[in-house]
């Protein structure tokens, strides 16, 4: 990929670390493009259960994926606030665990990603781009001017997933949340195309014991010190 004078900042890192919240935030501060790339993977997913094709049949995912046709709109303050999947809204339904679930088994398929390759490197545009997601830094964006990796041990993304969905009057097992985080953190640190790792330039921040506030003034910190390089 080519140097572009468009200033990226990705931030990766496993389910439930926080950086969806974090990378909303801080596009919202700097009044720059926000890619969600996760959103992507798995609205891939849902395409696929509502039109039968299983998640072993490379070929029609990777057509799925060359042609989703979906649309994310944002309020003033650049906040999501609708996704639409062939014309209709899915907001809710790419948001549910199981989605997210079926979003990791479609993205171990190399042809899938090299689908949405292009999509996702469209969302950099002036003035910057921030992009969260499990290989921003390694693969979408390898000149990034500014690479984060987010983790945080399983208990605490777990809690974190479990208060997400109580605040949203959604009933879940913590017990059940854990197995199913883990078994997403297998896939994705384990898959033989583009695997959750930090780029090797990367920053690497544990967020376990941190409020996303504190997160964010390390971000804005580093992002000063990159700025006057």
């Amino acid at each position: 990929m080519a140097n572009t004078p468009i200033p990226v900042i990705t931030i990766d890192g496993p389910s439930g670390s926080g950086k969806g919240t974090l990378s909303r935030l801080l596009a919202n501060e700097l009044g720059w493009h926000f890619l969600d790339s996760g959103a992507l993977y798995r609205l891939v997913a849902l395409a696929a259960r509502r039109h039968a094709i299983p998640f072993d049949d490379e070929a029609a995912l990777q057509t799925l994926a060359a042609h989703l046709d979906v649309q994310f709109a944002s309020d003033a303050e650049g906040q999501e606030t609708t996704i639409l999947l062939e014309g209709e809204e899915v907001t809710n339904l790419v948001r549910s665990e199981e989605c997210g679930n079926d979003a990791s088994k479609v993205a171990v398929i190399q042809s899938v990603r090299d689908a949405l390759l292009g999509r996702q490197r469209a969302f950099c545009q002036p003035p910057g781009l921030i992009a969260d997601g499990r290989d921003m830094g390694t693969v979408i964006f390898p000149d990034a001017k500014l690479k984060v990796f987010l983790d945080a041990s399983l208990e605490e993304r777990t809690a974190r997933r479990y208060r997400q969905l109580r605040e949203k009057g959604i009933d879940a097992s913590i017990d059940s949340l854990f197995d199913e985080l883990a078994e997403r953190d297998r896939r994705d640190r384990s898959r033989a195309v583009s695997p959750l790792k930090p780029a090797p330039d990367a920053v690497t921040i544990d967020s376990s014991a941190l409020g996303i506030q504190e997160v964010l003034t390390q971000i804005r910190q580093l992002w000063q010190r990159v700025k006057v390089q």
